[in-house]
């Protein structure tokens, strides 16, 4: 598990891909910090990382990439650490285009 730095390329991505899942990678956003955890089993992993980190849970989004995949399916908003009716976000996928819109400009700053 890291919380990215600097950016990465799609294919250093895709390597890291090879730990969990292959062809994908997991991800969780905070979209207030402007961070990126990646590389863990679980969402909620990810998500205990930067909690530990000074995140706040409601900034935390998951995400999942898919470095071989063209950029209108690399990335997916889908994990359980999405649902949070206090937030009005009912659901696995991040229902607020304005924070999809977010974690889409945190992922393009970090993966090249």
């Amino acid at each position: 598990m890291i919380i990215l730095k600097k950016p990465i390329s799609k294919e250093e991505l895709a390597e890291l891909a090879e730990n969990y899942y292959g062809d994908m990678i997991k991800g969780v956003v905070d979209v207030d910090r402007k961070k990126l955890a990646i590389d863990a089993e679980l969402h909620s992993d990810l998500e205990g990382l930067l909690l530990k980190d000074g995140s706040a849970q409601e900034h935390l989004w998951g995400i999942n990439l898919y470095p071989e995949m063209d950029e209108g399916d690399f990335l997916e908003f889908d994990s359980l650490i999405n649902i949070r009716p206090r937030q009005n976000n009912r659901s696995r996928y991040v229902e607020d285009s304005a924070t999809r819109d977010v974690i889409k400009e945190i992922v393009n700053s970090f993966i090249l």
